[in-house]
């Protein structure tokens, strides 16, 4: 029982430590507006960079997963909701399936 206590009280330690360094390390430094942009784009890289992958297995068929990339692009383009996009790639992939195949 000891073990698990450690072992979570561990990961609960690993968790918390990359989150809290920054805040205590860089309070009070000023960084530049160029590093704010940089830094600002990291969550988007990191997120196409885990769905991207996924894009092309997720249907079985790889023309219908580009055409439901096709349509969540241009609608991305179009600066619609992310709901709105979503919805249209799997329509697409949808009716792509339906008509198609």
């Amino acid at each position: 029982m000891l073990k698990y206590i450690v072992l979570i009280a561990a990961m609960g330690l690993v968790t918390y430590l990359p989150r809290m360094l920054p805040i205590v390390f860089l309070n009070g430094v000023t960084l530049t507006a160029r590093l704010k942009t940089f830094l600002g784009f990291i969550p988007f890289a990191a997120l196409g960079a885990l769905i991207f992958p996924g894009v092309f297995s997720s249907t079985g068929d790889t023309v219908s997963a580009l055409y439901g990339l096709a349509a969540v692009i241009a609608l991305s383009m179009a600066k619609l909701n992310l709901i709105i996009v979503v919805t249209g790639g799997i329509a697409a992939v949808y009716l792509y399936q339906i008509l198609i195949l």
